[in-house]
This record gives structure tokens, sequence and C-alpha cells, in this order.
């Protein structure tokens, strides 16, 4: 599957899934020569075509394309200029997750091994007005060692080595959000301890390459 394909493929792939709507949700790849591969705006992504992907430079300038740059792109730009391990992002709006960024109360996520084993801590980014530096300053405490970001009232992140990659951490962290956010009615959940939360950290790490950052409390 070559680039353009790939990325065409995975904007269908998040619409069938229900994680964007209308015009919602962007998605790149890294290009060799400081290049990205990105959505562009204004364009539902069901409806994107190889034609419509748009070229640009870690500084957000159009390189290539005849479509308007995605106005997200410098929450993309700044993940690849400081993780040189990701190679593709996906932001879009999954349901229960975009639930979970919208909810007052304190959400303790330590709840499932498998989750905290292949997505490590899942930070909740302070509100950011989209499109706008802001959107870089909430990212900034995480950078280091997240995989996956809730933005505060928008909707989610994913980043990965490839798409595929990214996707799946996307449909991952929806389905957990699912169930939390029906346990949440159902009752009080059962979150693991912290003492059982480090042993899975250093799994996480050793196995998952997942980078924890000891500074931040446990999620």
């Amino acid at each position: 599957m070559t680039v353009k394909k790939d990325l065409v493929y995975y904007c269908h792939k998040i619409h069938e899934k229900g994680f964007v709507s209308a015009f919602d949700g962007n998605l790149s790849i890294r290009l060799p020569e400081n290049k990205i591969l990105i959505t562009p705006s204004a364009v539902p992504k069901i409806e994107v075509v190889r034609r419509d992907l748009v070229e640009i430079n870690l500084e957000g300038d159009l390189i290539k394309g005849s479509r308007k740059v995605s106005t997200e792109n410098k929450l993309h730009t700044f993940i690849y200029k400081n993780r040189k391990d990701v190679n593709a992002v996906i932001h879009c709006h999954p349901i229960y997750t975009s639930v979970l960024s919208i909810l007052k109360r304190k959400i303790n996520f330590a709840v499932f091994p498998e989750v905290v084993l292949t997505l490590g801590k899942i930070p909740i980014c302070k509100y950011a007005t989209p499109s706008t530096d802001e959107v870089i300053e909430s990212l900034q405490p995480f950078i280091s060692y997240a995989s996956v970001f809730i933005l505060r009232n928008h909707g989610a992140v994913a980043i990965g080595s490839d798409l595929r990659d990214a996707f799946y951490k996307i449909e991952k962290l929806e389905s957990f959000a699912k169930i939390i956010v029906n346990a949440l009615q159902a009752g009080e959940i059962n979150t693991l301890s912290k003492t059982n939360l480090k042993k899975l950290y250093s799994i996480s790490e050793k196995t998952y390459s997942l980078t924890v950052n000891p500074k931040n409390k446990f999620i």
C-alpha cells in the first residue's frame, strides 16, 4: 500500500468506525526530508481521495497540493518535532472518548492491565482553542511519554509508528472509554493499586517500548 493509499484508507476507516462525522478530524504521515502528508481542511474523511492530500513542512507551510491545509496542522507538526519515534498522527472525535473529555468529574483510567500495557498513561490535556498555539501548550506536559491524548472538550489524538498503529490505539482507547462511561453509570469503579501499576508500567516500557514519565502521577 502506498503512502497516499494508506492515508486515504484510514481516513475512510475512522469514518466507518464512527470516530468522525462531517468534516471532523485530521490524519498525517511523516515523509522523508522533514515533510508531512496530511489531510486537507473541509473535506469529509469518507470522501478523501489521493488528490486531496497535501504536503507540508514542519513549519506548516504548504509544499504540494491544491487543497487548504488542515487547520490543526500545528498539532501534527508539534508532535513530529518532539517525537522522532512517531510516523503517524490521528486526531478524531470518538463518541465515548469525547464524553470523557467533557466530564467534570475526575476519571481514574487505571482499570485494565491490557490498556495500561499498550497505551500507558492516558492524559487529559487542558482545554485549548483548536488550531492555535494553545493546543501545543496543552500537549507539552505529556508529549515525552503519551501514546494517546484526550483533549478536553475536543476529542482524542493517537500517535504511532505508522497509521495502522495509531488507528488501533484510537480504537482501543474508544473501546475502553465506552466501558468507563457505562461503568460510571453502573456504580463505583474498582481501580488498580499503585503497586500493581508500577509493575505494569515497568512491563510496558520493556515490552511495548512505552515511555513513562515518573514525575507524573499515576492516572
